[in-house]
């Protein structure tokens, strides 16, 4: 066989790598950065939500939270068109239209599902600034049990409302045969046409981690040198608890 009518198999080459499957670009880096480290101070901080062994770090967990959503509130109001809350708002007045449309027919399907997971967004992120703002009142001492309780009712409520977001996705994946985690992960979704974004800024989510990271450490540490026994487990106030046993 001559070297011109040779294969790439028969020469030793490598197959050529098949083309990768076209995507396009639907969530920037910050947002998806936001969205997980969300995620993660909101679990951790309903996992140490009951007791006081563990109030420090769920101190910690929920001043992480203000400065996330206070960073989603700017990002809405000033970032990328893909981000702001004039979107959303946009969105939202399509949905008496969409409800008369549904009396009238024909079901206007992924509209109302669209719609649908806009509101649990918006719900959601009301519910946790509702769950941060109490528990800062409560934890100043600024009035009595009763803030605790409406505290725990938004925790539970947020809690609520992630598990249905959760599962809307889950549903809506398997309606659509299409994952609708992955943008949220990769910031791509497969198809053809434009970036939905233009930019993905992954510097400025590279900032927003190491921000939480340094926030951690400046106020975990703080809080720990300043802890009875030097435990950022340690509840707060124990140390005056153990004055009043050893005078009783």
């Amino acid at each position: 066989m001559s070297a011109t009518s040779a294969s790439p198999a028969d020469l030793g080459a490598a197959p050529a790598a098949p083309p990768a499957a076209p995507s396009r670009r639907t969530v920037d880096a910050p947002t998806r950065a936001f969205h997980w480290l969300t995620a993660l101070c909101f679990a951790g901080a309903y996992a140490t939500a009951d007791g006081e062994r563990w109030r420090l770090v769920h101190i910690t967990l929920g001043y992480s939270l203000v400065g996330l959503i206070s960073w989603r509130v700017l990002w809405g109001l000033l970032g990328p068109r893909s981000t702001r809350f004039a979107g959303w708002a946009t969105r939202l007045r399509a949905l008496p239209g969409a409800l008369q449309q549904v009396r009238q027919g024909p079901w206007p399907g992924t509209q109302l599902q669209n719609l649908g997971m806009l509101l649990l967004i918006v719900a959601l992120l009301g519910s946790l600034v509702a769950t941060l703002a109490s528990g800062w009142v409560g934890d100043q001492g600024l009035t009595g049990d009763w803030m605790e309780e409406v505290h725990e009712f938004f925790g539970n409520t947020s809690l609520a409302l992630v598990l249905a977001h959760i599962g809307a996705v889950v549903v809506l994946s398997l309606l659509r045969r299409r994952n609708l985690a992955g943008p949220m992960l990769t910031g791509r979704m497969p198809g053809r046409g434009p970036d939905l974004v233009a930019r993905n800024r992954g510097w400025l989510a590279g900032l927003l981690v190491v921000a939480v990271l340094g926030f951690w450490l400046s106020f975990g540490v703080g809080q720990w040198q300043t802890a009875p026994n030097g435990s950022l487990l340690a509840a707060p106030g124990s140390s005056q608890h153990q004055g009043d046993d050893d005078d009783d």
